[in-house]
């Protein structure tokens, strides 16, 4: 499979208020020079991390946009943007939607992408059909005021150039989803709508959430192997490796991506037993719909190689919604919390 489709099957997905639980493995012995890794007891058994609220917290209730602003764009285009009252957010994860709600303007939103799926967001029409094509004639008719995108989607430059011909600005940011990356993105966004402060303060309550889930990692231990797994029903499987994404937030909660642990070197790699079993996960990371479609924890241990890997016998498997595991932005810093949390076992 190819890393298109492989990547175009994620937006039938998609990237907790802070909490810190700092803690470290027990202490050593007074005086010994012992300082080589130990192992981090993980609880068994199958878990699903959950964020404290379905809908992004805004930072602030009513910002109050200032405009015009003029911004260079991820294609290199000068956009300038004189009316916020009716945003189009569309990419593969939900970023942009999610980013739009997360700095107070989400009464503003008037179209959205699939992935952009919480209970807030649930009146708002979708205009990408299957998924991932976005419906230039089905934008237009909304009477946006502003678009803003990224070439995650298919034929992005096709719609940029459809929706600009119609005198629609069009702001294309970034399609890298990291979560070194979240506070570009984050400010990329703030910036275009014309509420760089609301941006900032985005960007410094998320990098506070960071760092409490980083404090939430055992000190001077091994990292478990994390493996990411994308499921639609069995006949649909696949293992995340460098670049998917979900091993920058496996990384970030002190995990190692499995994927990239055994070799892969594509983002997404058709799962296969061996494969499975070479990676040696200690912890398989799913979306909860993946999970489902494969007939639940009990499902997924009869697919070939899962029993036979570490995670399979002690049945350790996180699931995390797929609208909230790899949307990046805006609920990084939640989902980051939340992830270690699960995976440590902290209250």
């Amino acid at each position: 499979m190819s890393r298109r489709a492989a990547a175009s099957i994620l937006v039938l997905t998609v990237v907790v208020a802070t909490a810190i639980g700092a803690c470290s493995t027990a202490p050593l012995d007074v005086g010994s020079s012992d300082t080589s890794p130990t192992s981090v007891p993980l609880p068994d058994g199958p878990r699903t991390a959950r964020l404290p609220s379905a809908d992004p917290i805004p930072v602030s209730p009513t910002p109050t946009p200032q405009l015009p602003v003029t911004v260079t764009t991820a294609d290199n285009r000068r956009v300038t943007i004189t009316d916020v009252s009716r945003i189009v957010a569309l990419d593969r994860y939900g970023t942009y939607g999610t980013a739009v709600f997360a700095l107070g303007l989400g009464r503003n939103l008037v179209g959205r992408d699939i992935a952009t799926k919480f209970p807030a967001a649930a009146s708002i029409p979708v205009v990408t059909t299957g998924g991932t094509d976005a419906n230039a004639e089905a934008i237009i008719a909304l009477r946006p005021t502003v678009v803003l995108t990224d070439a995650s989607l298919p034929s992005a430059n096709v719609l940029t150039g459809q929706l600009t011909a119609a005198g629609i600005p069009v702001v294309t940011g970034s399609a890298g989803r990291t979560v070194a990356g979240t506070d570009a993105q984050l400010r990329a966004v703030a910036t275009a709508l014309g509420i760089p402060a609301a941006g900032d303060a985005l960007v410094a309550r998320t990098d506070s959430q960071i760092a409490a889930a980083r404090a939430m990692v055992p000190r001077d231990a091994d990292r478990p192997r994390i493996a990411f797994v994308y499921a639609r029903g069995t006949g649909l499987l696949i293992l995340g490796g460098p670049g998917s994404g979900a091993d920058s937030l496996i990384d970030t909660v002190g995990g190692q991506d499995a994927g990239t642990a055994a070799g892969l070197t594509d983002a997404f790699t058709s799962l296969t037993s061996e494969g499975l079993i070479k990676s040696r996960p200690d912890v398989l990371l799913m979306m909860t719909d993946g999970l489902a479609s494969v007939g639940g924890v009990d499902g997924l241990e009869k697919i070939p190689g899962v029993s036979e890997t570490p995670a399979g016998r002690d049945r350790r498997i996180i699931d995390m919604d797929d609208g909230e595991l790899l949307s990046f932005g805006a609920r990084t810093g939640d989902v980051a919390v939340a992830l270690a949390r699960t995976l440590f076992g902290r209250p």
